[in-house]
């Protein structure tokens, strides 16, 4: 059996993952995480063959989860399966050792095959995104500029950035300005417009 850990913050696709997945003889879903902070600690304690996971979620992205278990050797496997089907975030994905890569609209019977086939140690990646990689823009922005960024979504101002990162106001500006340069931007809005539609956060 191919054991699966779940990870979508969205209960309506989670349940309709797990039905469909399991009347698939050959895997079983062993844990469910409604976020990223979860779904390490899920990994962590279950050992599945493969995470399948979201990329935006609360608390941890499913790029951020990918780049943890890479960096600490998890032998667990992931599998992305977004509406995101930019270049930006299919490229960070791959940089993470994502192993696998699908929309949330493919075939169950797509997803089914690309679980095996992710198992027995190989990639798969949706045939109208692989090429996509080659278009890609490299990421200017490091973690740091892209945290802050995606704070600045939420509508927060400087200083509560600062709090929320344990840094001082002068240094939250210090990075947006930074960020602000690097993508061409007019603002920190604008920046995060682009950094978003390219995929970037």
């Amino acid at each position: 059996m191919i054991r699966i850990v779940l990870a979508e913050d969205q209960t309506m696709l989670r349940d309709a993952l797990h039905a469909l997945l399991t009347l698939e003889g050959d895997i079983e879903i062993v844990g469910h995480a409604r976020d990223g902070a979860e779904a390490l600690a899920l990994v962590e304690t279950l050992s599945p063959d493969i995470l399948i996971t979201d990329i935006e979620m609360p608390n941890m992205t499913g790029i951020d989860v990918a780049e943890k278990l890479r960096t600490a050797n998890r032998p667990t496997r992931v599998m992305v399966v977004t509406t995101f089907g930019r270049a930006g975030y299919l490229k960070r994905a791959l940089d993470a050792g994502v192993r696998g890569y699908f929309l949330k609209d493919a075939p169950v019977s797509q997803l089914a095959d690309a679980v095996r086939k992710v198992a027995a140690g190989g990639r798969a990646i949706a045939p109208e995104l692989a090429e996509a990689t080659w278009d890609a823009l490299p990421d200017p922005l490091n973690d740091r500029e892209r945290a802050m960024l995606r704070l600045a979504e939420t509508g927060k101002t400087n200083k509560e950035i600062a709090e929320a990162l344990a840094l001082s106001p002068g240094t939250v500006r210090n990075y947006f300005s930074e960020a602000v340069q690097k993508l061409g931007a007019r603002n920190r809005v604008e920046a995060g417009r682009i950094a978003r539609s390219n995929g970037w956060l």
